[in-house]
This record gives C-alpha cells, sequence and structure tokens, in this order.
C-alpha cells in the first residue's frame, strides 16, 4: 500500500491545490473500480464545502461515473448470486430397493427396474456435476445438475398441469451449464443433493423446494422416475448415489517405468 502525501505528489497532481488543507491521499493495490472513484469525488466535493473541486464541476462526467459504478455492482451482484459448477464424476444411482434407472428412449423417461444378469448394461449411469452455492445455505445439501452420461440429456423439474414434473431436455451448449443465476430459468436443471448416510441421498429440486426425485413401488414398473413431495406414499425419495471409479489401464511403458524405481 502505498501513501502519498501533500508533500510527495503536488508536482504530479493537478488538483493538489484544490484539496483541503490536511487532506491526504491513500493508494492501495485493491482493485480501484468506479464507484471508488465516484465515492472519492464525492467526499472531496462535500470536503471541500461544495466551493467547487476541479472533476465535482463537471455533472454530466459525475453523472458517467455513478451510473458506471452502478451498472457495475449490478453486473458483479449478478455474478455472486450465480451457482458455480465445481465438477463433475460418474455415478450410479438405486432406490431403496435397488431397483436401477433405465431410459425409455421412445417415450425419453426414466423408469426404475430391477436388473439382472446380462440386462445390467440397461443400466443409466449419470454425470453429477457439482456446484458451489451463491448464498449460504442452512442445510449441507449441495446444488448437482444430473445428466445421462454418454448424452447430452439432462435431468430438469418443470411444471405440469400445475404439478413440477421430472423431464429429460437435450442441452446442446453445456456451457450455458456452468454458471447458472439463481433467479433464471436454468435453475430447473438444478437439485439438491443431501446425503442421509454412506452414498445415501435425496435429490430435491433447487427450483421447487420440498419436491423430491422419487421411484414407484417395485410391483409397479410402468411408473416413471418423477418428482414427489415429501412422505408421498409408495413413492422412494432415497437413493445409493455411489461414485464409478474406472480402473486405470496398466501399459507396458508405465510397468517399465514402475520396474526401473
Amino acid at each position: 500500500m502505498f501513501l502519498f502525501s501533500r508533500s510527495n505528489y503536488k508536482d504530479n497532481m493537478e488538483f493538489d491545490s484544490k484539496l483541503p488543507q490536511g487532506l491526504d491521499v491513500e493508494i492501495s493495490h485493491h482493485p480501484i473500480t468506479l464507484r471508488c472513484v465516484a465515492n472519492l469525488i464525492i467526499a472531496m466535493e462535500r470536503l471541500n464545502g461544495g466551493k467547487g473541486f476541479a472533476l465535482g464541476r463537471d455533472e454530466s462526467l459525475l453523472n458517467f461515473l455513478l451510473e458506471s459504478a452502478l451498472e457495475s455492482e449490478r453486473t458483479e451482484a449478478s455474478s455472486r448470486a450465480a451457482f458455480s459448477s465445481k465438477g463433475e464424476y460418474e455415478c450410479s444411482v438405486t432406490d431403496s430397493e435397488n431397483k436401477c434407472w433405465v431410459l425409455n428412449e421412445g417415450s425419453m423417461e426414466l423408469h426404475a427396474m430391477m436388473l439382472q444378469g446380462g440386462s445390467s448394461y440397461h443400466k443409466v449411469h449419470l454425470n453429477l456435476s457439482t456446484y458451489i452455492t451463491p448464498v449460504p445455505s442452512e442445510t449441507k445439501a449441495r446444488p448437482v445438475a444430473l445428466g445421462i452420461k454418454g448424452s447430452n440429456l439432462y435431468l430438469s423439474c418443470i411444471t405440469s398441469e400445475g404439478t413440477p414434473t421430472l423431464h429429460l431436455e437435450e442441452v446442446a451448449d453445456k456451457e450455458q451449464l456452468k454458471s447458472i443465476n439463481h433467479e433464471s430459468d436454468m435453475v430447473r436443471f438444478l437439485f439438491y443433493k443431501q446425503d442421509t448416510g454412506v452414498d445415501i441421498s435425496t435429490l430435491e429440486s433447487a427450483h421447487y423446494r420440498n419436491w423430491f426425485i422419487s421411484t414407484a413401488l417395485q410391483q409397479d414398473n410402468t411408473k416413471m422416475v418423477n418428482m414427489c413431495q415429501s412422505a408421498t406414499p409408495n413413492r422412494f425419495t432415497t437413493f445409493t448415489v455411489q461414485p464409478i471409479h474406472h480402473c486405470g489401464v496398466l501399459t507396458w511403458s508405465n510397468f517399465t517405468t514402475r520396474w526401473r524405481r
């Protein structure tokens, strides 16, 4: 931090003589915003008793600085109010009855089914993207986006006939999911993942709070994975969300390198 007094900058500052007696200016290395400049001008004008500080007389310049400062502040506030993507990992999801999610490509719906033996390849894997919340949360739930691995399909929660429902939407440009303003319609792609045990979680809509991703009882495979409110009869809202760790392939070059060590 640098401190400039009247004695060491009067040869270089044109408006030095306009400053009230005894006033020093302190300049730091912190980024200087237009709002800071505008506030400095207003403060000098007031300290000078309204006698006309050089820049203060230019009302159009002062208005421009103030408007620019407010616009900059609004932009910064909007940025701070966004969910920011932090990372992504692959995972599998099963419900309380150990049913897996299966994609019905014809109807573009997810169903929960018991899979055995060679049918396990139908099991849907998710790309789970984690986010940093824009404001402190009262819970430890983490915002996530859920994409179908190997596709551009993402789970979203929107209203259908006045009721929040789960949908699969194609997202051509995944960059728009990197930062999501908390007031934008893109929040429909976010869910709060609340861990209730080891790999056990609930998935609550960030757009419609108290609505959770859920599955039906085992004997009813015709019902799709959908949204429901907590404690809805015959629906499961807790899932085993298990990260999938792919083992690396040991190549001959890697093997010889390790052997030499």
